[in-house]
């Protein structure tokens, strides 16, 4: 009787951004293994993320209903089992992932090593040097597992036909801006971003993104003012939002989720570092390094002062504004 293929659980739950970069390490995965099933274990709103990709399906986890606390991560696993897994490869890594492996005793589980000691150092400013880029680390999981992958040929899917009211059809290139992140300390100053709006709607139709209701009343704002500037935040559902994305010539985003969501659809990405940096592992797939766009550390020397963004010292909050606005604008029209 021939052997089942073997099946893997992957499980990445959040945030945005690391749920984004699993995508073309998964789309390399499934090329090189095309008989291996794969289930995603995440959070049901990022499930377009995987649409489209072979052998892959998506299990939404409701950790703040059935599956919330230690008694429902139980009913979880026991859902998951159910499906048939072999192996589980965990690229959280996190309490709450930890207590499920416990129920998957039996089944081989590799969880991602982050790195936190490197990271440490890197902060701290011990070395300042590039690290393993996350995806890696994801690939890393797989090869403990036995499949190694090679993350040096991608594939992308093609854009999604345009469709949707309002973006029917290009007459121009389309420049993404998502000028957004979750810390202050990885934001370009918007009075200075509105400089690269004005600039590049010259020549180009800008497309804003973000999300929450504070940030699309600013978008919209933004957009008004200029020609050729259309706001998206509010006005779209995710899986329209990554239909544009996907058909975008270049966007402009913060070290942010957003840049990943753009870079796992093969579209070409600047980014802005503030207190942050690529040293970290965390840069979008499959883009050049002088894409990343960093703060001037010959006047904020501490840079990195965080991997997430969220600790930097007084001051430090607009480091990002050490890059100027021209700066970018050249950057953009050079790649674009």
């Amino acid at each position: 009787m021939p052997k089942s293929p073997e099946h893997i659980l992957v499980i990445r739950l959040s945030a945005m951004g690391d749920v984004a970069m699993t995508v073309p390490v998964l789309r390399a995965f499934t090329k090189q293994y095309p008989l291996v099933k794969i289930t995603v274990l995440t959070r049901g709103f990022f499930m377009p993320f995987f649409k489209g990709i072979p052998n892959v399906n998506v299990f939404a986890a409701d950790l703040k209903g059935k599956h919330k606390g230690v008694f429902g991560l139980y009913k979880l696993s026991k859902e998951l089992k159910a499906l048939g897994v072999t192996q589980v490869a965990d690229l959280h890594n996190v309490l709450r992932t930890n207590i499920l492996k416990t129920f998957f005793l039996g089944t081989k589980v590799v969880q991602i090593d982050k790195g936190r000691a490197e990271k440490k150092a890197l902060v701290s400013g011990d070395v300042f040097q590039q690290l393993k880029t996350t995806h890696q680390r994801y690939a890393d999981v797989f090869k403990a597992l036995g499949y190694p992958i090679d993350l040096s040929q991608p594939e992308f899917p093609k854009p999604s036909p345009l469709t949707l009211k309002g973006f029917e059809y290009k007459s121009e290139k389309w420049v993404g801006i998502a000028p957004f992140a979750a810390h202050e300390g990885k934001m370009y100053p918007l009075e200075l971003m509105k400089e690269v709006i004005a600039e590049l709607s010259k020549d180009y139709h800008v497309i804003l993104f973000g999300g929450g209701k504070e940030e699309a009343q600013t978008l919209k704002n933004i957009a008004k003012s200029f020609d050729n500037v259309t706001n998206t935040a509010g006005q779209l559902k995710f899986d329209e939002e990554l239909a544009v994305i996907s058909n975008l010539d270049l966007m402009l985003a913060m070290d942010s989720g957003n840049a990943h969501m753009a870079a796992m659809q093969g579209v070409k990405v600047i980014t802005i570092w503030g207190v942050t940096h690529p040293f970290a592992g965390f840069a979008p797939f499959n883009q050049p390094e002088d894409y990343a766009l960093v703060a001037d550390r010959n006047q904020f020397p501490l840079v990195p002062t965080s991997i997430y963004g969220n600790k930097y010292p007084e001051g430090y909050e607009k480091a990002s504004a050490s890059i100027s606005p021209q700066t970018i604008i050249e950057k953009i029209k050079a790649v674009i």
